[in-house]
């Protein structure tokens, strides 16, 4: 775990606080597709990424989700702070977008940890300032992006992730994580399809000229 944290946060956090992070927190390894956060639940720690990407969902009364945005690497999540500060339960929902390793600090220390290190507490502050602006990024494409705009973003971002031109997902799936439905999502594939932007295959998207 040392190695791993000194090479993801060495020239955030200090050696000596970077050593609490090892004695304290929980390593854990998380399979792709699984839920690491779920709404309602009470979080107990805050998930410091070592390596992957999580998902960051939100969802409504008819209990359709839509993306809010994603972390990675060496990131963490204002939500989750934010409920572990308030023993509040999560309004999210996080999934592994990709295989991913963390290490889980318990809500105790984080208060602590605040007020004692001023490295903590910018990286803290740090990601509250990122995470709002995804999400005021994620509120501006709802509003003023029509959806083909909103769908071309989503297949850069994916194939960002996860490094690949290869998206492996369903209309379906897509259709989720854009609050929209498949038959929009299928017509607006074929339409980049017939265009020479991507190429379709069964359940796969293979990315051409976005």
């Amino acid at each position: 775990m040392m190695d791993k944290l000194i090479e993801n946060f060495s020239t955030v956090f200090e050696r000596i606080l970077i050593d609490e992070i090892a004695e304290v927190g929980t390593l854990m390894t998380i399979k792709e597709g699984e839920k690491i956060i779920e709404i309602g639940q009470y979080i107990k720690g805050m998930p410091l990424l070592l390596s992957g990407a999580i998902k960051i969902l939100r969802e409504d009364e008819d209990g359709d989700e839509l993306l809010l945005y994603y972390l990675e690497r060496g990131e963490t999540c204002s939500m989750t702070m934010a409920c572990c500060l308030g023993a509040t339960q999560s309004e999210i929902r996080a999934i592994a977008e990709t295989d991913v390793e963390l290490i889980m600090i318990p809500i105790r220390k984080m208060e602590e940890w605040t007020a004692k290190y001023k490295t903590w507490r910018n990286f803290i502050f740090d990601s509250y300032h990122n995470r709002l602006n995804e999400l005021l990024a994620t509120v501006d494409s709802i509003a003023f992006k029509n959806m083909d705009e909103r769908l071309i973003a989503f297949l850069k971002e994916k194939s960002r992730i996860a490094n690949t031109n290869y998206i492996v997902n369903t209309h379906q799936e897509i259709a989720y994580d854009l609050h929209s439905s498949r038959v929009v999502i299928s017509r607006l594939l074929k339409k980049l399809e017939h265009l020479g932007k991507i190429k379709l295959h069964r359940n796969q998207i293979e990315l051409l000229d976005l």
